[in-house]
């Protein structure tokens, strides 16, 4: 199995905490995107998605134009090191039911790399020739976890 600086994106783009929420949607729009990585210079701090924009800020009455990325980011994200084994993180993504995962280097600057998303595990898998039990297999499961309904903890 491959590590995850074998498929991830490494150009990712992020935002700072102090910038505005319009800003973020701004970088969502031009990069067709629906999260964004949040860093303080380049170490990860958080993430930030259309949706908190809208249900954490606008919904929430902020202002897009006055409101910052930090008033509505989420700080605990989950995040995988650039040396890790591909079937680890696509276990990481399915319990933690996210479609994407940041990449950080080691170390406590945990300093953002690239960004790895269910679309890069597939594409990886379409290179291969789609063997059965395949990356792409695995990107089906990964995805049939993340999209089963959360179940509220008692």
């Amino acid at each position: 199995m491959p590590h995850v600086s074998d498929i991830m994106t490494r150009d990712v783009r992020f935002i700072a905490p102090r910038e505005k929420l319009q800003r973020a949607a701004q970088m969502m729009s031009e990069l067709d995107v629906g999260a964004l990585p949040v860093c303080d210079g380049n170490r990860l701090v958080g993430m930030v998605t259309d949706r908190d924009i809208i249900v954490r800020g606008t919904a929430a009455g902020h202002a897009p134009a006055e409101a910052c990325v930090a008033d509505v980011m989420t700080e605990r994200v989950c995040w995988c090191f650039e040396d890790e084994p591909l079937d680890e993180v696509m276990r990481q993504m399915a319990d933690s039911q996210v479609r994407r995962i940041p990449v950080v280097t080691r170390g406590e600057e945990r300093r953002l790399v690239g960004i790895v998303a269910l679309g890069d595990i597939a594409q990886r898998d379409g290179e291969a020739g789609g063997q059965e039990g395949s990356a792409a297999d695995s990107a089906g499961e990964v995805l049939r976890q993340v999209s089963d309904p959360s179940r509220p903890a008692h």
